[in-house]
C-alpha cells in the first residue's frame, strides 16, 4: 500500500452463516472506526441497537465504557482510522464484532487498494448478497433454528418464530436499493463542507 493510498475495496461476510450474507463496499482509508461501524449496519440492515468492536491483531477498537467497569477498554473507534489498524497492525483481514450477546462475527477482507482517488460519494455499496438475519435472533445457532422453524410448517415453534420475525422473511431476498439509500445517505451526511469565501 502506498502513501497515496486513498481507498479500499473490502469484502464483509458474517461468519458462521447459511445462506451466505455478504456486502462488498468501497470506503475511504480516512473513514473513523465508528462511521465504518455505521457503514457496515446501513450495509447489512442491522439496526444499531447493541455495542460494536473491531478486532485486528492483538488490538480491539469499541467505544470505551466510561465507567470502566468491564475489564480492558477498547482503543476509542471515534479516535481511529481504517487506515490506522492498516498502518499499525499490517492486517488485510479485520473482524467487526457486532451485538455481544448474539456476537456477529463479520470478516472484512481488505480486497483492492486505490491510489490518488476522489473520495466524494464513498462508501459506496457494490454488491449485497443474502438478508440480513433478525436481530436478537440468537446469533448463528439461532438464525439456523430460526429459519429451520420459519421454512417447516410441521415445526413446533413455527407459528411463534413465523410471528415473531420480519413478515415473510427469505433469507435471499436483499433489498438492495433500500441497503444503496442507507450508505448513501451516510455518504451524504459525511460529505466534506467545502468553505464558501466571499470576495470583498
Amino acid at each position: 500500500m502506498s502513501l497515496n493510498t486513498t481507498a479500499v475495496r473490502i469484502k464483509v461476510t458474517l461468519k458462521d452463516v447459511k445462506p451466505e450474507v455478504m456486502r462488498c463496499l468501497v470506503v475511504p482509508l480516512t473513514l473513523r472506526l465508528d462511521r465504518l461501524h455505521l457503514t457496515l449496519q446501513a450495509a447489512f440492515g442491522w439496526t444499531n441497537s447493541h455495542l460494536f468492536e473491531f478486532l485486528a491483531g492483538e488490538e480491539r477498537w469499541g467505544i470505551p465504557d466510561p465507567d470502566g467497569d468491564f475489564g480492558p477498554q477498547p482503543i476509542d473507534a471515534r479516535k481511529t482510522r481504517l487506515g490506522d489498524i492498516v498502518h499499525e497492525t499490517g492486517a488485510k483481514t479485520i473482524h467487526y464484532l457486532y451485538d455481544f450477546g448474539d456476537s456477529w462475527d463479520h470478516v472484512i477482507k481488505l480486497e483492492k487498494w486505490f491510489d490518488n482517488t476522489s473520495t466524494d460519494g464513498l462508501p459506496f455499496l457494490l454488491e449485497a448478497a443474502g438478508r440480513c438475519p433478525p436481530e436478537d435472533v440468537g446469533g448463528a445457532p439461532g438464525y439456523a433454528e430460526y429459519l429451520d422453524a420459519i421454512g417447516d410448517p410441521a415445526h413446533p415453534e413455527h407459528e411463534q418464530m413465523r410471528l415473531w420475525g420480519p413478515e415473510r422473511f427469505d433469507p435471499n431476498v436483499v433489498d438492495r436499493k433500500a441497503l444503496e439509500a442507507a450508505v448513501n445517505a451516510l455518504s451524504d451526511k459525511w460529505k466534506p463542507r467545502r468553505r464558501v469565501t466571499r470576495s470583498k
